[in-house]
């Protein structure tokens, strides 16, 4: 059983036909159609504007991307602008980008209000949030067949249309320093919408995207190394046995991890029957209980976290599918709605997964190609992952070759090791300690530190730069 069965997608999206016609054509007055309010269940003041909406990437189809822009806390003209991808594929990034992971608002164990993040990354940067392809969250297609055709090429084809479009819509975006990001299956949308861009770029001289770089994590990137590094880290973490530690390398080498044979397909069963009912995005915390009996393994249990200070919990995307399923929730983001169909909003869409069209074994070439024209090119990885773990992502850096321009060594945060890094040449490497696959949900400090690094180009202090930091302000506080 590969992966996205066990792991991406359980819930079903069913695609209804919906079309709005939208008569206004100033910028800003789109812009004030799509402002957010206040969100239901948000008893609390922000003090950044934030808006939500459809963008249509495909008249002829009827195709539109579901977007939620967060600006950021403070002088937003001045900060740039991060989108932000999930993966699956067919996972919607309002349900884990924004409601666990980086986003502002984080859904409550009650399922009808929100809290604030206090590390979201909109403290940084302007946020933007896109469910792509169609079908998955709150996008849609009039075109119902568009929901079992899609694939990489057109998810990177849309994905751009719908950041060309959004750019008209909120010109003041134009030309601002512009950064991707993402996790997982994300590891082939983030460089391939990034591949996209700089091909429209060179034929295009005036286009308004001013893409500097983008950022990774627990990325999808090359099916051998993956998989190779995937069984490794089981053995090597006491997970499986030592016959199928073999078996599965023998069985799942050259396998897709999309469409996998029927022999690697058996063997990775085995492999998670061995591990036993744990978590495998994050293998050393709890898995999600129902009723006091814990969910089988091949469930999906993305896991996420209350208010912080509380005590850890593993089931609260029990808690963001009841709130976007809300009608006053769809209502306050601008959610399209069919008098005549029930429409239910879902984490993940299985008929966008099941019925992926294209998804090549490697992107190596595409980073290969995006390192030569010059970005900015950060890949990280939180160490407790067992579906894409820091083993598979060593592997595919290795596969690329780069020459190292700064040893591997630990990095810190308030004088705790936060991870370790190494530098290669047009790419950094940084694991995150203690995370699972979604790093900014189990360690969200430490993300905000990456993220920060990642936009200022700089690199995760070391220790020495700890004790000089320590120094400096001790000496300043002595002159006084």
């Amino acid at each position: 059983m590969p992966i996205w069965k066990w792991g991406f997608l359980l819930f079903v999206f069913v695609s209804v036909r919906c079309s709005v016609t939208l008569s206004v054509s100033d910028p800003i007055s789109e812009q004030k159609l799509d402002q957010v309010s206040n969100l239901p269940g948000q008893n609390f003041n922000v003090d950044f504007a934030q808006y939500s909406g459809y963008v249509t990437v495909n008249e002829e189809s009827g195709r539109a991307l579901f977007y939620w822009l967060t600006e950021a806390v403070e002088d937003p003209a001045s900060k740039p602008l991060v989108l932000w991808l999930n993966g699956g594929p067919g996972c919607s990034s309002i349900a884990y980008g924004m409601a666990e992971e980086v986003g502002p608002f984080h859904v409550n164990k009650d399922g009808k209000s929100v809290y604030l993040n206090p590390y979201s990354w909109n403290t940084v940067a302007n946020l933007l949030f896109l469910d792509a392809p169609v079908g998955v969250g709150y996008s849609y297609s009039n075109t119902t067949s568009d929901i079992f055709t899609n694939g990489d090429k057109r998810t990177a084809s849309d994905s751009l249309q719908f950041l060309l479009n959004w750019l008209e819509r909120f010109p003041q975006f134009k030309g601002r320093d512009f950064y991707i990001t993402g996790e997982s299956y994300a590891g082939h949308y983030v460089p391939q919408l990034s591949q996209a861009i700089v091909r429209y770029n060179k034929e295009n001289t005036e286009s308004p995207i001013n893409l500097k770089g983008y950022m990774v994590g627990n990325a999808l990137t090359d099916d051998y190394s993956d998989h190779v590094g995937l069984f490794q880290f089981l053995w090597a973490a006491g997970i499986i046995s030592d016959q199928t530690y073999k078996k599965s390398n023998e069985l799942c080498d050259k396998e897709s991890f999309i469409h996998p044979s029927r022999e690697c397909d058996q063997i990775t069963d085995i492999a998670y029957e061995e591990m036993g009912n744990i978590d495998p995005y994050s293998i050393f915390t709890p898995p999600c209980s129902a009723n006091g009996v814990t969910k089988r393994l091949f469930k999906r249990k993305w896991h996420k976290v209350g208010h912080v200070g509380q005590t850890y919990d593993p089931c609260t995307e029990q808690h963001s599918t009841i709130y976007f399923n809300l009608p006053e929730v769809q209502n306050a983001l601008h959610v399209f709605q069919s008098n005549n169909t029930t429409r239910r909003w879902a984490t993940c869409s299985n008929a966008v997964n099941l019925h992926w069209k294209d998804s090549p074994i490697s992107v190596l070439d595409v980073h290969q190609e995006l390192i030569s024209a010059g970005l900015r090119v950060w890949i990280f990885s939180g160490d407790t992952d067992a579906v894409i773990p820091v083993t598979s992502t060593r592997y595919s850096i290795d596969a690329l070759k780069l020459p190292t321009v700064s040893a591997w060594r630990a990095w810190y945060d308030e004088g705790q090791v936060g991870g370790w890094t190494q530098g290669y040449e047009g790419l950094n490497f940084v694991t995150v300690r203690g995370a699972g696959h979604e790093v900014p949900l189990h360690r969200p400090k430490l993300a905000l530190v990456l993220i920060k690094n990642f936009l200022a180009g700089t690199s995760m202090a070391s220790f020495e730069q700890v004790i000089e930091s320590k120094t400096s302000v001790s000496e300043q506080v002595s002159g006084f």
